[in-house]
């Protein structure tokens, strides 16, 4: 009997057939949705399985969240850290859900976020460095709330980040993902960090760029 899988999520099998294929997870942004990010499968290398997930929180139709933000708040946004932590924890499940219903290989695990799911993708990254290898990070941050209390504590030999923000981005500020390139190199984490002059979105060259970063990494 099939185990049930805990997150609704899009999956492109490998068009390269494989026993034992790398895995590639996408986690949309904020109101968006699984469709979202999985436009970028019919560009991305064959042999990988690509699974897009969809956020578990409602907004509206069509539209789901990884955790609220409250857009109200007197400071400014104010993410609920309580549900993302909470979100953080059930994607870590997931992987290990799609791990053992499609036998991938565990050795080039791939996450790709966008906004809200690269803030995740950060946070599962440093919180289970065991059951990721690479991330593509889009237009987010590390969340501080989101990370173990001893980060030196983890083993994070084997992760490596592909960081990259609009240098005029106005829902997340380019400074907010600048500070992460000096963050993860103080834990001696490979990294590369480009920016490029669009908002909050993904220009072409950008895609070209991670695009080429995965290949490499193949």
């Amino acid at each position: 009997m099939t185990k049930k899988i805990s997150l609704e999520y899009k999956i492109r099998q490998p068009k390269i057939p494989n026993s034992n294929p790398p895995l590639l997870i996408l986690l949309h942004g904020y109101g968006s949705n699984e469709d979202d990010l999985f436009s970028f499968s019919t560009e991305l290398p064959e042999e990988f399985l690509i699974i897009s997930v969809r956020a578990p929180l409602t907004l509206g139709y069509d539209s789901y969240a990884w955790y609220t933000i409250h857009f109200d708040n007197t400071n400014g946004k104010f993410s609920d850290t309580d549900e993302a932590i909470d979100a953080r924890d059930k994607i870590a499940v997931f992987i290990d859900e799609i791990i053992d219903a499609y036998q991938v290989n565990t050795k080039k695990i791939f996450l790709l976020g966008f906004s809200q799911g690269t803030i995740l993708s950060y946070s599962i990254a440093l919180n289970y460095p065991e059951k990721v290898q690479y991330v593509i990070a889009l237009s987010g941050y590390i969340n501080q709330d989101l990370l173990p209390e001893n980060l030196v504590k983890n083993n994070y030999k084997n992760l490596d980040f592909f960081i990259s923000h609009g240098s005029v981005d106005q829902v997340i500020p380019v400074a907010w993902a600048q500070n992460t390139p000096e963050f993860l190199n103080n834990l001696n984490i490979k990294n590369s960090y480009r920016e490029y002059g669009v908002g909050h979105g993904v220009a072409p060259q950008n895609f070209y760029d991670f695009k080429k970063w995965i290949e490499e990494r193949m």
